[in-house]
């Protein structure tokens, strides 16, 4: 005899129910967001350092020190007298040797030597990590599944830079030129800082679950992210302009401030011919051009600043005013570099404030875009 239900009871009570999980679509995207992001901040180390001990390198003259391109057994240095000599020997054949160089010894020798092979196998374990670790994130799964594709491009990227290097340093061995070209240089740059901005980008996003980005992109100012992606750019422009300056030493030249050779533009900026290389090669106009983006900079960093005010999230307003700060701290030490002629302790403080810089105006950007939801506990 069947059991008498009682006449309370709700139609179709006897269905189970699932319960919508929360998280969810975190949850689907698998992987382990930790170990990635651990591996991606030890990547924006090394490139940190990269760029630095690449900035020492040029500041030291170092960069042609070593005259062949072996990406393998290029690692190994001179183990012996008669293989230092056969080093010093292809250097002392570049025009930087000749024109400058002539009383160099092999104790001097070794020191640009050591610069500029520390500055490449900086390059090789960088690779050689993002191989390794990209490889053992995939095969264990461990890597979010929407996010493969854009960290496995950072591979070939890091390849791609490291050619570029070479080609900038083989600019330098023509017989004819006593630095490498400063278009080179500043391609070689560029790239380092776009791969830096590209890997902290993705570490932004990584650190957030999906459902977290979903909600806060409801949120996004349009406007501020607009005007931040100008001032990312804006702020790019002038790292390469600083490249150019650093390329033919410019910043050593007119250390009037705020004119140049008493006036507002340097005399001679079109000397050169064909004129186009007055914009790579002369060094007032280049250090004329890299005066005038800075303070076009910072008037738009002013104008950021402001539409910044209105935000409603004050971890927004909190990244651009870290913004404003080093804006306002890389161009008084622009100053004072180039008033000291570019001493290379200046100079190196210089590029590696650049380097603060760059990383906090995209993470600006990027909450510009995601700005991080205030809890209701919480002031905005």
């Amino acid at each position: 005899m069947s059991e008498k239900r009682s006449i309370f009871e709700e139609v179709g009570s006897d269905t189970k129910t699932v319960a919508a999980v929360v998280g969810a679509i975190s949850r689907n995207d698998g992987g382990d967001r930790n170990l990635t992001c651990i591996w991606l901040r030890c990547l924006i180390g090394l490139i940190v350092a990269m760029i630095t001990v690449g900035g020492l390198t040029r500041l030291t003259d170092s960069g042609l020190s070593i005259t062949e391109w072996d990406p393998v057994m290029g690692a190994i240095p001179p183990l012996s007298t008669l293989a230092w000599n056969a080093a010093f020997d292809s250097y002392k054949v570049t025009a930087e040797y000749t024109s400058q160089n002539l009383s160099m010894t092999l104790a001097e020798f070794k020191i640009i030597f050591w610069w500029e092979w520390a500055h490449r196998q900086l390059g090789r374990f960088i690779g050689l990590f993002w191989f390794f670790g990209f490889t053992i994130l995939f095969l264990l799964g461990k890597l979010p599944k929407t996010r493969r594709w854009s960290l496995f491009i950072v591979g070939p990227f890091i390849g791609i830079q490291g050619f570029i290097g070479w080609l900038m340093v083989n600019s330098g061995l023509d017989g004819i030129r006593v630095d490498v070209a400063s278009y080179w240089l500043m391609a070689h740059l560029g790239a380092a800082f776009a791969l830096l901005g590209y890997i902290f980008w993705y570490l932004q996003i990584i650190e957030r679950s999906d459902a977290d980005l979903l909600q806060s992109r409801r949120l996004r100012e349009h406007k501020l992210l607009r005007m931040s992606t100008i001032l990312m750019y804006f702020v790019a422009l002038q790292i390469l302009l600083g490249a150019l300056v650093a390329g033919i030493d410019a910043g050593r030249n007119y250390t009037d401030w705020p004119l140049m050779a008493g006036g507002f533009v340097p005399p001679d900026i079109f000397d050169l011919t064909p004129w186009w290389r007055n914009f790579f090669e002369n060094d007032g106009l280049v250090q004329f051009i890299h005066r005038l983006s800075a303070y076009c900079l910072f008037i738009y960093a002013v104008l950021v600043g402001l539409k910044v005010r209105s935000s409603a999230h004050k971890r927004t307003r909190s990244a651009f005013s870290l913004v404003w700060l080093l804006i306002i701290f890389q161009l008084i030490l622009g100053i004072i570099t180039v008033m000291n002629s570019s001493p290379w302790n200046l100079a190196i403080f210089h590029q590696f404030s650049a380097i603060l810089l760059w990383l906090a105006v995209i993470r600006g950007r990027f909450l510009a875009g995601f700005p991080i939801v205030a809890s209701v506990r919480s002031s905005s």
